[in-house]
């Protein structure tokens, strides 16, 4: 009891006893690492430091890099001649390195936790640990055993005082190429050594997380509007988050929210930093963009994606375009649009169905084009299927500064989207943690993925610089747009994804069926939302609201309901039909063969339109007819469904008669005038339309 209450005694009225070190003051910390490029992970890795404060020196700029890559054979050994190269200048015996990558690696706490955890460690080097042993596995015996934790070391970061640091680089003589991680796991086996030099592993990861072997231990902690790693198996708060080896697409995953780049308080906290404004730039300084249009398949709306093309906010005198047709079926609409607009644009260079290109092939043609054009700032890939609603949309990735960048955009009623958020072994899909949160907008920001497609930004200096391979989508195994990712990705370079918009979303192209003038109107169920947005009355989602309906008699209701492109598209194609009946009492088209009071009509089953148009009447006629007639409800039950054209002296059975339904549906395909009638120069030739 009196040993007790001495020891109590001594704790309080000695703070530099073992109860309490004092804490080594944080100007005494220098962070030390290797960069000889200024990649997109080095400046990721800048901005977490500068995050929380850490005062950093770089090794090896200007340097050509030669100490390989994580890909290949081991190597690294450049960092260790660059290290002892700096340690050199540095004298004071009481200053700590922490030496550390910088490509791979965030921080995701501040100096003050680092130096604290390094204190508890009551040893001079503490490296960070791995459950994996690399590259000589035949040293694994050699590797002393620990309590709990990792066992084995790892070269990418370690932090100690100077002189035990010099010490344990002092017999480095080894060339660029050689294995750093070889030359640190022989100096820690070292039994002598490790005494020497006092050398202990962070095996419980709580300065720092390999993320090689141990992805399924790590998980976002978000707590308090702070984002943090933590380590489940060991339950620590790792302070720096290196994704060594093969596991770069996972600190790339963490790293849009380490540290605290997004958190639910807060949202995105780093979306608006670098940009690039055009606000105040005269037109004549926007930056040059080619525009790349994409045509590889038969594609509903075609005639729409040039409209909203045509519709882009951005001066046309700063675009080029590059268009790909493969689709002979396209033709026509692309003909009409250079022929009407493509004057607007600084040039135009379109490519033809006749030269057979392939996806891939006029893909590097595009991309080529803005390699070799010196005015090109930007190459903006668009997929004829995008749907882009957005007008500012190439303003808004222009102003995003980044080196790849593409808008999301989705499949209307489906998480399908043109970003992955992770990949699997194979470099296929794979669905991150995040992904329907994103698509679904409940986190909004800009986001590094691993893979884009169908349209996006990129920066035309990359092409002349890290993406010089003209032959970008080219693959043995992967598809195109696989590749070209892959590419970017060997690179080094980061792609984005931003939903800090809406932007637009892509069409379904499958089930396309060519048999027709108009197709798109055949896609009410494959594509309904961009079907309603063509050939619905811009007025009918107003109707109710507004009371746009009229009544010129009892119980007879008008309302608009179809564009004129809906109406045009349906006479057009009626007439393309041409097989017209006769106008007589007889009609082997319906039951029984006799028409009481016979028109001259087309029916929508002759042309294969039968399900559009029972789905048209469901979700558009049928909601008004249930509002205008109270009590009753409809299934929208039509035995019969025609177009008829009325011509003088063309309708000669034609008399007042009574409809045997409940509710009957008059459109008129015609623009409206006396008795839906339209002249000469209107329709071409004195007739009038209705379903």
């Amino acid at each position: 009891m009196r040993l007790l209450c001495f020891l109590l005694f001594a704790c309080v009225f000695s703070p530099l006893t073992r109860c309490e070190e004092k804490r080594i003051p944080e100007e005494k910390l220098l962070v030390v690492t290797v960069a000889t490029k200024e990649t997109d992970g080095f400046r990721r890795f800048l901005r977490s430091a500068k995050h929380f404060n850490y005062t950093v020196k770089v090794l090896g700029r200007g340097e050509t890099w030669k100490g390989g890559d994580y890909m290949g054979p081991p190597g690294g050994g450049q960092k260790v001649r660059l290290l002892k190269e700096a340690l050199e200048e540095m004298k004071k015996k009481d200053k700590i390195i922490l030496f550390i990558d910088s490509y791979d690696v965030v921080f995701a706490s501040g100096p003050k936790e680092l130096l604290k955890k390094f204190q508890q460690a009551r040893h001079k080097v503490v490296f960070s640990s791995e459950s994996l042993i690399w590259p000589d596995r035949h040293l694994e015996d050699k590797h002393p055993h620990v309590r709990e934790g990792n066992r084995f070391l790892g070269s990418g970061g370690f932090i100690g005082y100077v002189p035990n640091i010099k010490e344990m680089v002092a017999d480095w003589k080894g060339e660029d190429s050689d294995s750093d991680q070889l030359f640190f796991t022989k100096t820690y086996i070292d039994s002598a050594k490790r005494k020497s030099i006092n050398i202990t592993l962070d095996s419980k990861c709580r300065l720092f997380q390999n993320l090689h072997g141990a992805l399924d231990e790590v998980v976002l902690k978000f707590e308090d509007g702070r984002v943090r790693a933590r380590n489940l198996l060991y339950d620590t708060l790792p302070v720096m988050i290196h994704g060594n080896g093969p596991t770069k697409l996972q600190i790339n995953y963490l790293g849009n929210y380490i540290p605290n780049t997004w958190t639910f308080e807060t949202g995105c906290t780093v979306c608006h930093e670098d940009l690039r404004p055009l606000t105040a730039l005269k037109e004549s300084e926007y930056p040059l963009v080619v525009i790349g249009i994409f045509i590889q398949q038969p594609t509903p709306f075609v005639a729409v994606f040039f409209e909203r093309l045509l519709k882009l906010q951005y001066p046309k005198n700063r675009l080029k375009l590059f268009i790909s047709n493969q689709e002979t079926h396209h033709e026509r609409q692309v003909s009409s649009f250079l022929q009407d607009h493509g004057k607007l644009y600084q040039d135009v260079k379109s490519i033809g169905p006749e030269k057979e290109l392939d996806g891939t092939e006029s893909r590097n043609l595009g991309f080529d084009m803005c390699r070799k054009d010196k005015d090109c700032d930007y190459f903006f890939s668009v997929d004829v299927e995008v749907v882009l609603k957005n007008e500012d949309t190439l303003k808004v990735l222009v102003e995003q500064n980044l080196p790849v960048v593409a808008p999301m955009i989705t499949r209307a009623g489906r998480l399908w989207s043109n970003f992955w958020g992770a990949l699997s072994a194979d470099g296929y899909y794979s669905r991150s943690e995040d992904y329907v949160d994103i698509v679904q907008g409940r986190r909004v920001g800009v986001w590094n993925v691993p893979y884009v497609s169908s349209v996006y930004l990129v920066e035309a200096g990359l092409l002349r610089t890290e993406l010089t391979d003209f032959n970008l989508f080219n693959s043995h195994i992967l598809d195109p747009d696989m590749a070209f990712c892959h590419n970017i990705r060997s690179k080094g370079i980061f792609m984005y994804v931003t939903n800090m918009h809406t932007f637009g979303r892509i069409l379904s192209t499958e089930n396309y069926k060519m048999g027709h003038l108009h197709n798109d109107l055949w896609q009410i169920f494959e594509n309904p939302v961009d079907w309603q947005e063509r050939y619905i009355h811009e007025n009918y989602t107003l109707i109710m609201k507004n009371q746009m309906v009229e009544t010129p008699c009892p119980d007879v209701y008008w309302f608009p309901i179809f564009s004129d492109v809906a109406c045009d598209h349906l006479v057009e194609e009626m007439e393309h039909f041409g097989k017209w009946s006769g106008g007589g009492n007889t009609d082997t088209r319906i039951q029984g063969g006799y028409e009481n009071v016979p028109t001259i009509d087309i029916h929508m089953n002759q042309i294969n339109f039968e399900k559009e148009w029972h789905k048209f009447l469901l979700e558009f006629i049928a909601p008004i007819t249930e509002k205008m007639f109270p009590g009753y409800y409809t299934k929208c039950a039509t035995p019969l469904n025609f177009v008829v054209r009325y011509k003088p002296d063309e309708q000669p059975l034609l008399e007042p008669h009574h409809d045997a339904s409940t509710f009957t549906i008059n459109i008129a395909l015609n623009s409206k005038g006396i008795d839906y009638q339209v002249n000469e120069e209107e329709r071409g030739a004195n007739r009038s339309y209705r379903t």
